[in-house]
């Protein structure tokens, strides 16, 4: 395979439970095959220590805003671009077919380094998103209490000007 950020050949490399394929002496960026980046995204996963210090050519210029195009799947697959955390420090390329993930260099030292494991990272993704979301839902549910009272009151009116007999479980034959 080659590079999608420089175009060099990739190398294998190991580390811990996976392989990846890392340009080593190119532009230092790492291919993840699908799940593969969960086994060493935290810094308790020693095996990702591995992966942090990868040769590069400090030569070698490259466009970290250019889209990408995925290693494995071929050239007319372009890859995905998303922010990996709610702390958007990160945006990583995914392959929308086989899933990869490519990282450009440094990437993953910064993952590692946002959350010292996957509770903090569920955790900020709750805070985030109860301070983008809890003013809208409560204001949503005081509206929906409000019609709900309406709409009480409004059955209550009519049970006076249409009374029935009807009694929820008394009745042999039906509801009239």
């Amino acid at each position: 395979m080659n590079c999608p950020a420089c175009g060099r050949e990739l190398t294998t490399m190991t580390a811990g439970p996976i392989t990846v394929d890392a340009c080593a002496g190119g532009c230092a960026g790492i291919w993840f095959d699908h799940f593969e980046l969960a086994k060493v995204d935290e810094q308790s996963e020693s095996a990702g220590a591995a992966l942090l210090e990868i040769p590069s050519d400090p030569t070698l210029s490259v466009d970290l805003s250019r889209r990408r195009t995925c290693p494995k799947c071929g050239p007319e697959i372009e890859m995905l671009r998303h922010f990996e955390s709610v702390a958007r420090k990160i945006a990583l390329d995914e392959c929308p077919e086989c899933g990869g993930i490519w990282l450009d260099t440094g990437e993953l030292n910064v993952i590692r380094s946002e959350y010292p494991n996957a509770e903090a990272r569920h955790e900020a993704a709750r805070q985030a998103f109860s301070e983008m979301f809890d003013k809208q839902l409560a204001a949503e549910h005081a509206a929906s209490e409000a019609e709900l009272e309406r709409a009480q009151k409004f059955a209550h009116a009519l049970r006076f000007i249409c009374p029935s007999t009807y009694l929820p479980g008394k009745q042999a034959g039906g509801a009239f």
